[in-house]
């Protein structure tokens, strides 16, 4: 099947597609005398695992390791399971800087009358020295 095809089977755009070859996330496509990329069922099965692993927000180095630890059959399931588990904590910090994010916003919005007042405390913040410093302090001490 030519790109589009495997684009469409796959869910992942042809630019993608390019782009991961180009890393070499995936091996280099077969190609057409006239130079065209031919992708193969397995191709394609290959393509939907990073496009699963992909929607789990795993990045690119951690999709490289996993594909590596999907095509080796005599890998230990434990040395999968520590990529997952780390991707886990990652996922965490992340969820708990966005919490801290959100929380200082709806305290700034929670102060702001939002009426014709030029004052705006939401203004007010942003402006402030320390505020995103501040919640980047929070997020990493707690």
């Amino acid at each position: 099947m030519n790109i589009g095809q495997a684009a469409k089977a796959s869910g992942i755009s042809g630019k993608m597609i390019r782009y991961y070859e180009s890393i070499g996330l995936i091996a280099p496509a077969n190609r057409t005398e006239s130079g065209y990329r031919i992708f193969s069922e397995k191709d394609v099965h290959a393509l939907r695992f990073i496009s699963r692993a992909r929607g789990l927000g795993f990045s690119v180095e951690q999709m490289g390791n996993l594909l590596a630890l999907w095509q080796d059959r005599h890998r230990a399931s434990a040395d999968v399971k520590a990529v997952a588990q780390a991707h886990i904590e990652e996922l965490d910090l992340k969820i708990k800087k966005l919490q801290d994010m959100r929380q200082t916003l709806e305290h700034l919005v929670d102060h702001c009358h939002g009426d014709k007042r030029p004052d705006c405390p939401i203004l007010s913040g942003l402006a402030a020295e320390g505020v995103a410093e501040s919640t980047e302090l929070e997020s990493e001490t707690s």
